[in-house]
């Protein structure tokens, strides 16, 4: 299929909410389908994945049957989605949650509500619920009775309750009702197995887990220290952080889904549905500024229940680290396409899995003992093991900050010296050091010492460009990478200093557009993939961040507020901008809102 064609099949990215149960998530859009849902968890088989193949992949579509404007919202400060349909009957609307009732780390729970109200006059309403087990290549049967039908795959097995008749259609169930003022109707699909048999929902259980889910999230919510500006947008920003960390493990996912392209029709389509060690570590940062420790805690219990550190040898090695793992804490992650799914609005391939889990990329460990540094400083102090596993990476290190490698942006076309990654590695050494001597805990500071002034003077040598007048994206070269904005934010260079000052001068020639921030020239720097992409959102907050902090508070407020703009009408956020305002990549993604956490605290600090 040619890009674009089958646009009408396919809703905006940015025209969805996200509801979730720190288990598994659901896109639903603002027709009220929900296109994407994986079930039992982040990373399992799709059953719902119209989103990815509107004719393959399976939804369940749930809207007035007339014609109607639609509304979304969420049920204020929670992840409740609320979607209403406006009509010259009535209004109605349709309320979708995962039910949240505690803070168990159970792994075996799910449960997704759909609760249908009929708020004013009366409405007619249509549901299809037609499953596609296994991203649409396993086959089901459907069994229905007593208002249950139960959905039987060689792999899952989900159970529908409805309040209202349903009926079944080949391999869907379908129901066509009428409420008045005051009446509704739930439908909740169940997973079953094992030793879960089929339940039903009746209205008052539907409505008691709502109230107990709003309950929930409220209380979570209650406990961030934001108190300044743009706190509905950072408050948003946490409440989808939170979303996707896997409850059972501590583990935090780049993003909930795969796939969504970077640009319509183009190959540059990946799975985000993982732990990378980077963005995890921000998504902790975030989260520890606001006062959320406890997420800062079972992220380090996912680390050390989960996470083995295997130094190994060599240049050809991925270090102790891997760049990313399974919620599980699993380092296979093989990556393959999905030939039978066309992809959103035809962009193929699909892919599941990530190839690039056997990359090095040396800016990882400055990310991970940062945040481990934030948390002995802003959560608990860290234990004698947490440390001992901090002095084996700075070892590694030491031995190694000098590799190329494929850096942060994960390029396919070779390593390279990247200026990131060294200043990344001066970040980790620099933190450890700082801790080590905070705590008085054991250290080689001598050797971590050397390493680290070895990286600055490497740093300041070889990363300018006289030509360019910039600090630039690897060595001695001459092309510019947003990266290179977390200079200042890292404490690497004074956000005064002269030369910081000409490297933001130039990339704001050069990359930002409107207050959007491209990552790179693709074409003056090739990735080894084709085609172009849009500007990259966490530079764009990043940008702002760097304004600020270099005292060009007018500019930097302006870049926020557009940037604000840019949000879909929940205030989320995709992994990418393209030329005309429309959100693309994986959706909602991790690293723009953590990103979009710390420019907030920050602008808003530097305007007292």
């Amino acid at each position: 299929m040619s890009p674009g064609v089958g646009s009408t099949r396919y809703p905006p990215i940015a025209e969805h909410g996200l509801i979730g149960d720190l288990r598994s998530a659901a896109l639903v859009d603002t027709n009220g389908t929900i296109d994407w849902y994986c079930c039992p968890r982040f990373d399992a088989p799709s059953v719902f994945a119209s989103i990815l193949d509107a004719d393959r992949g399976g939804s369940f579509a749930l809207a007035a049957d007339a014609p109607t404007r639609t509304k979304q919202f969420y049920f204020p400060d929670t992840n409740v989605l609320i979607t209403r349909f406006f009509a010259d009957d009535g209004v109605g609307e349709v309320q979708d949650f995962m039910p949240v009732l505690d803070d168990s780390r159970e792994a075996d729970r799910h449960r997704l509500i759909r609760r249908v109200v009929c708020v004013r006059g009366s409405l007619p309403f249509r549901a299809r619920v037609a499953p596609r087990f296994d991203y649409g290549t396993q086959p089901h049967t459907v069994h229905a009775q007593h208002g249950q039908a139960v959905f039987e795959s060689p792999s899952l097995t989900l159970a529908l309750t409805s309040s209202v008749p349903i009926e079944v259609a080949g391999q869907d169930v379908w129901s066509l009702f009428k409420l008045h003022e005051g009446e509704s109707a739930v439908f909740a699909l169940d997973r079953v197995g094992g030793d879960v048999a089929p339940r039903f929902c009746p209205l008052s259980e539907a409505e008691q887990q709502f109230n107990a889910t709003v309950g929930y999230w409220r209380r979570w919510l209650s406990r961030s220290r934001y108190r300044g500006r743009w706190r509905e947008m950072v408050h948003r920003s946490a409440l989808t952080l939170k979303l996707l960390t896997y409850a059972p493990t501590g583990a935090i996912i780049a993003a909930p889904t795969t796939s969504l392209p970077e640009r319509i029709g183009g190959e540059r389509n990946w799975d985000y549905r993982y732990v990378w060690i980077r963005d995890a570590a921000f998504c902790v940062y975030a989260l520890l500024r606001l006062g959320f420790t406890e997420e800062a805690e079972a992220f380090m219990s996912f680390l050390s229940e989960h996470v083995r550190i295997e130094a190994t040898e060599g240049t050809g090695s991925t270090g102790p680290l891997q760049i990313m793992y399974g919620i599980d804490g699993r380092r296979e992650l093989p990556e393959r396409k999905l030939t039978h799914l066309e992809g959103y609005r035809g962009s193929a391939p699909v892919r599941v899995g990530n190839g690039a889990v056997n990359q090095l990329q040396l800016d990882i460990y400055g990310a991970l003992i940062d945040a481990l540094y934030l948390y002995n400083k802003w959560g608990q102090p860290i234990s004698s093991a947490h440390w001992d596993s901090i002095s084996e990476l700075v070892d590694w290190l030491c031995d190694h900050w000098d590799q190329p490698d494929q850096g942060i942006w994960e390029t396919r076309s070779g390593r390279k010296n990247f200026l990131y990654s060294r200043l990344m590695c001066w970040v980790a050494i620099e933190r450890a050091m700082r801790l080590a001597q905070h705590r008085g805990l054991p250290v080689d500071i001598v050797r971590w010492g050397r390493a680290r002034d070895a990286i600055y003077r490497r740093i300041m040598r070889h990363g300018w460009s006289d030509e360019r007048h910039a600090f630039v994206q690897y060595e001695d070269g001459h092309v510019l990478d947003a990266s290179l904005l977390m200079m200042p934010l890292a404490k690497f260079v004074s956000p005064t200093d002269p030369k910081w000052l000409a490297t933001l001068d130039a990339l704001g020639e050069d990359l930002v557009s409107d207050s959007l921030v491209y990552r790179y020239d693709p074409q003056a720097s090739p990735d080894g993939l084709r085609g172009d992409e849009g500007t990259f959102s966490i530079c764009s907050f990043w940008y702002v961040e760097a304004l600020a902090r270099a005292g060009r508070l007018d500019e930097a407020r302006l870049a926020f507020e557009k940037m604000l703009t840019y949000a879909n009408h929940l205030g989320l956020y995709a992994e990418e901008i393209g030329r005309t305002g429309e959100q693309s990549g994986n959706f909602p993604q991790a690293f723009t809102h953590l990103a979009l956490i710390s420019a907030a605290f920050d602008l808003d600090r530097a305007l007292g």
